[in-house]
């Protein structure tokens, strides 16, 4: 058997973590917690598919592709055959048949990352897909939440209670979040006005609350979201027209800050020990004020740095390197 051929008999994808057990999760954690050995995914190639803006998930991709000693393609939307009407499965298609033994997906499209790995043959990783999943980001905010309360041993987060604050209906990330916090055991709340946190959630696992101020004394952790305006002026991939917009799930910016934004004074009401994340991109002065993003109880540069180590680890597990 060739080596290609040998790395697409043992490729594997990660597309979510909702179907994903609680030993598989721990598991890749535990990678991540031991390292990956440097280089050890040297000559093999990574190909960054970006139909969607991103800062800190690509450049995390390919910090922790170069240290594997890999090859990186990034490919963004606007520079693809995308922008000429070409479909995201026929560019995955290309781009796989040029060699690449790893495609990392994020489409403004919920299930694109399923579709074009039912397509290629090569592993993907779900780097964000519309409202669905952010899978490598959950993996990320669950090794810092471990790390933060002294459980990188085992990972059980059980007893630990974690409430994810704002726009959780446009949020891929609170989904992953919600799917792999509760397999390793923590209490997750998603927190905001009925139309940013509808009842709905529940289904996935989760409670739901419109109290943030009844919350703060008792959680471990707040994750702060931003407001994801621009997915509240889409339907169905498609911009909705003027006059039609979502931007209604909140009474006004103001309002919002009133109940929901993480303040100093909301900061200093939460017990001891407990931290303050927040995904990126951050809003300041919108969902969190500058002086808790940088303040004592935030993780949130940790979740960056963390971000590069379970990438790492992501990678060794999808493409065929036993640990």
């Amino acid at each position: 058997m060739s080596p290609t051929a040998a790395a697409l008999a043992t490729s594997r994808s990660l597309l979510g973590l909702q179907n994903m057990a609680r030993a598989e999760i721990a598991g890749l954690l535990s990678r991540a917690r031991a390292g990956e050995p440097e280089r050890s995914l040297a000559g093999r190639l990574m190909a960054n598919l970006f139909f969607e803006d991103s800062t800190r998930t690509m450049t995390s991709f390919s910090v922790a592709a170069k240290r594997l000693g890999m090859q990186t393609i990034n490919l963004r939307g606007a520079a693809s055959s995308v922008s000429k009407g070409e479909t995201l499965v026929d560019t995955a298609l290309n781009v796989e048949a040029m060699g690449v033994d790893a495609l990392v997906v994020r489409a403004r499209q919920s299930g694109a990352a399923v579709g074009i790995a039912r397509a290629v043959k090569c592993a993907v990783i779900n780097a964000g897909d519309g409202r669905h999943e952010h899978p490598t980001q959950g993996l990320l905010d669950a090794y810092t939440l471990a790390e933060s309360h002294g459980r990188l041993e085992d990972f059980d987060l059980a007893g630990l209670t974690v409430a994810i604050v704002g726009d959780i209906a446009s949020s891929r990330v609170a989904r992953s979040n919600i799917a792999g916090l509760g397999a390793l055991g923590a209490n997750v709340v998603c927190v905001g006005p009925p139309g940013l946190a509808p009842a709905s959630l529940k289904s996935l696992g989760c409670e739901v609350s419109a109290d943030l101020d009844g919350l703060l004394p008792v959680i471990d952790a707040v994750m702060v979201l931003r407001m994801q305006f621009e997915r509240h002026d889409e339907e169905g991939g498609e911009k909705k027209p003027e006059g039609d917009r979502r931007s209604a799930m909140i009474a006004s910016v103001r309002d919002y800050r009133e109940l929901y934004a993480m303040t100093p004074a909301r900061a200093e009401r939460m017990k001891k020990g407990a931290v303050v994340m927040h995904p990126g991109p951050m809003n300041r002065g919108l969902e969190i004020d500058a002086e808790v993003a940088d303040g004592p109880r935030s993780v949130i540069l940790r979740q960056v740095t963390n971000g590069a180590r379970v990438r790492m680890a992501v990678l060794g597990w999808c493409l065929g390197r036993d640990g």
